[in-house]
């Protein structure tokens, strides 16, 4: 059966209680279009900063019954592609199964660990939940936690060769979607974080991905999901998929200042 994982950020990145969460993604999703996206990078910060822009990232996906979700690993615990293959992560909305067969497609690659100490405290993964059962309802998933620390010709090929793997599930099966969980520049003033991300968004809509990799080193940028924006981006330039950016907000929109912001972008592969 495998174990159950319960929530670590509900009560403080999003509602702890049923009703109140369910009333907050009404909200979240109002207005919101739904798309024919197979692949999107949905920011993971609490609801109240980065939570429409995720919503429109996740309105944006066709209809789907399992997604793998890629987020990168912020406590530095377990290994470097941490996945869990099995059991269920609960949230206030309810219980979200594991795809094991998927899960262990995965775990052929050789770097790929069952490891459920990365996602013990992590949140990347998790605030993208409530979101797919508020969209979807009942869906199985994948988690799989990635450690960002380098910029390294040996890291981009661990996740060119992630993205290929994803690009042969999705291949084989048409409901299985993508999800790259990732914020863009972090504690920046709006205008500095604008550029900064401009060249990055460049990469992405031209599909290059060492270029991408290659303009966050030379920025000292930090993106903290740029393992899973490569590894999506790989997926989808196999899969014919083209980008395009579908929502961008900071978090100075939510609190007013815009001296020291975390910057969010919805982008949609179909």
């Amino acid at each position: 059966m495998g174990e159950t994982r319960y929530p670590v950020v509900a009560g403080t990145f999003y509602e702890n209680g049923h009703m109140e969460l369910k009333e907050h993604l009404g909200k979240l999703f109002s207005g919101t279009a739904e798309g024919d996206c197979r692949i999107v990078v949905s920011p993971h910060a609490g609801y109240v900063y980065s939570g429409r822009t995720a919503a429109h990232a996740v309105s944006s996906l066709r209809p789907a019954k399992k997604f793998i979700i890629l987020g990168p690993n912020h406590t530095g615990l377990g290994v470097e592609f941490s996945v869990m293959s099995s059991g269920e992560w609960m949230t206030p909305l309810g219980s979200c199964r594991i795809d094991s067969e998927i899960a262990k497609r995965l775990e052929a690659l050789d770097f790929v660990y069952d490891d459920m100490r990365a996602h013990e405290q992590e949140h990347s993964i998790e605030v993208q939940l409530p979101l797919i059962q508020h969209r979807f309802r009942d869906f199985t998933f994948v988690p799989l936690c990635i450690m960002n620390t380098t910029y390294s010709s040996g890291f981009l090929q661990q996740c060119r060769e992630l993205g290929r793997k994803i690009s042969t599930i999705m291949k084989s099966d048409p409901n299985v979607a993508l999800i790259a969980s990732s914020d863009f520049s972090h504690y920046l003033p709006k205008e500095v974080a604008d550029k900064k991300d401009s060249k990055a968004i460049e990469n992405i809509e031209s599909m290059d991905v060492r270029g991408f990799f290659r303009t966050l080193e030379e920025q000292d940028a930090s993106v903290c999901g740029f393992g899973p924006i490569a590894a999506a981006m790989e997926a989808a330039d196999l899969l014919g998929l083209k980008p395009k950016v579908i929502h961008r907000s900071s978090s100075g929109d939510a609190s007013g200042d815009y001296s020291q912001v975390v910057s969010y972008y919805a982008i949609g592969f179909s």
